[in-house]
């Protein structure tokens, strides 16, 4: 029996419906051999008896019996198999945690080499040979080990997940599509692995540009950043060095002020000193004529001359005569004071300056749009230069134009962010500048408030300025500006007017609420013949 099972291959010996040595094997009508156990439960499970190899229906159901022939020869197969997987488990790795155990193993789990994907087992050296060599298993899909092979499995139907439903989003067996995914996108598992892998790749490749996107978009923050305090630093500089100026030169006038002093208290004392002095002069000469007397022996003439030398004393009263130091301590009270109220108003100066400047790096180029002008505005050809004329041009009634009052909007406009621009008023009597959002009234008579969609100053009669705010707020300048800047910022609801050339706000708005584009705004009032200068949108100076 040796000698015989040593001309037999390993297939001979397997169980085609188990994959395992023979078990109690028994052979049906039509030749074929299985395990007792696997053939009766293989047609309990079917409604015919029927071979599942050569698919023969027997009926009635045959009686079984154990071929004791194949019986012993399986049995001496498989203690040969056993005492080489003995011998060749000493050279093979036993299972680790974290590894693939062999399925098949007894006992010791030997490391697994390959899982099968038809037989759902994880095979260790030893018994993944059959699937090497035997024909029928060599058809078997193999892949690198892992675990959890029963979900692979279709719960429904017990089959192998072999599609994908491009429809559901999920991997499904072959009985599926004509069960709960019919008329769905369903494509083979290596098909959908391909699309979902490019998807993927995609999809990272898109994150990894919106990261790259976002680092750019950080480093320009921070190139932005050091522009910022670049400028900062420079404005700084010029506001401390003003200021140091300031105190220098106050410093300076102090010191002046406490010599001139000084000077005037030494003069006088000096004046003092030459008077006594000539007084000692005096009595020196008096004390010589004295003794010139006092040595005659005429007595009545000494004492004519006694009397003489007496009615006119050469001195005096000096009692109440002194030379007091001057008191510095209001000076330098006054001085600080002074100091004081000169640093306090060129540092408000100074920052408005600086503040301006920042707010001006938001320049934007402004032209007038023609389209929106009043038929009596004349506009320059640069589009920078708008004043009212006498006579009414025959132009198209458009339903941007403003049609009763003289004003004319910008060609520009802000939706988000900031923007800046300056108007040069010099000459006028009259002007009215802001902006105004894009769904305004053109049409009729207009009263230019916030709640119409207008932000706006003007310039009336007697150089009484206002704030439209609805109602107008009277402004108290310090000075008739010449050129107006107007700023926006759109997100924080603010529209601020400063007078350009002495660096000082006008007037501001603020907690407004946008939800329109917002267009410069201009109207160079009636021409009376003392309002005749244009209103004139001027390039911004940032030096």
């Amino acid at each position: 029996m040796s000698a015989a099972s040593c001309l037999l291959t390993e297939d001979q010996f397997l169980c085609s419906i188990c994959l395992d040595v023979f078990t109690d094997p028994v052979a049906i009508p039509c030749g074929h051999n299985f395990c007792k156990t696997c053939i009766t439960e293989h047609w309990d499970i079917n409604v015919q008896c029927q071979c599942p190899n050569c698919k023969e229906v027997f009926d009635p159901r045959p009686q079984l019996r154990v071929n004791t022939f194949i019986s012993e020869m399986a049995a001496q197969f498989r203690q040969s198999a056993q005492q080489k997987a003995s011998s060749s488990s000493s050279e093979q790795q036993v299972s680790k945690p974290g590894e693939v155990p062999c399925d098949v193993c007894t006992g010791t789990k030997l490391k697994a080499l390959k899982s099968c994907l038809v037989c759902l087992f994880s095979y260790c050296e030893t018994h993944l040979e059959p699937h090497l060599t035997m024909s029928r298993l060599k058809k078997h899909q193999l892949i690198d080990p892992v675990e959890n092979l029963e979900g692979r499995m279709c719960l429904k139907h017990d089959k192998l997940l072999e599609l994908f439903c491009k429809t559901d989003q999920m991997c499904i067996c072959m009985l599926c599509p004509y069960s709960d995914h019919k008329t769905h996108d369903v494509v083979p598992l290596r098909e959908g692995y391909e699309g979902k892998k490019a998807e993927l790749e995609a999809e990272i490749q898109q994150m990894i540009q919106k990261t790259q996107l976002k680092i750019k978009e950080i480093k320009h923050s921070v190139e932005l950043s050091e522009e910022d305090a670049d400028r900062e630093i420079a404005d700084g500089v010029q506001v401390f060095t003003a200021l140091k100026e300031s105190v220098e030169r106050s410093q300076a006038e102090f010191i002046d002020m406490i010599k001139e002093k000084q000077r005037k208290t030494e003069k006088q004392a000096e004046g003092f000193i030459k008077e006594l002095e000539q007084e000692i002069s005096e009595l020196k000469k008096r004390s010589t004529e004295v003794e010139q007397l006092s040595r005659s022996e005429d007595h009545l003439h000494l004492l004519q001359s006694f009397m003489s030398l007496n009615a006119a004393p050469p001195t005096k009263d000096w009692t109440e005569v002194s030379v007091r130091p001057p008191s510095y301590e209001e000076t330098m009270k006054r001085a600080v004071t002074e100091l004081e109220e000169t640093i306090s108003k060129q540092t408000e100066k100074l920052l408005a300056k600086a503040k301006l400047k920042r707010i001006q790096q938001y320049a934007v180029d402004v032209t007038l749009d023609p389209d929106t002008a009043h038929p009596n505005l004349i506009l320059f050809r640069d589009g920078k230069q708008v004043r009212l004329g006498y006579v009414k041009k025959n132009l198209p009634d458009k339903p941007e134009r403003f049609d009763t009052c003289p004003n004319v909007l910008a060609k520009q406009s802000c939706s988000s962010g900031r923007f800046y621009y300056e108007v040069q008023v010099k000459r006028k009597t009259k002007w009215h500048l802001g902006v105004a959002r894009e769904s305004i009234n053109r049409k009729g008579s207009i009263t230019a408030n916030p709640e119409n969609g207008f932000w706006t100053i003007s310039l009336r009669t007697d150089n009484r300025y206002y704030a439209r705010a609805g109602p107008d707020i009277r402004l108290s300048l310090e000075s008739q500006p010449e050129k107006v800047g107007v700023f926006v910022d759109y997100e924080e609801g603010l529209v601020s007017f400063y007078d350009v050339d002495a660096a000082a706000l006008i007037y501001s708005f603020t907690g407004c609420s946008f939800t329109e584009k917002l267009y410069p705004f201009f109207c160079p009032r009636l021409n009376d013949g003392k309002n005749s200068a244009p209103l004139i949108i001027s390039p911004v100076n940032h030096e």
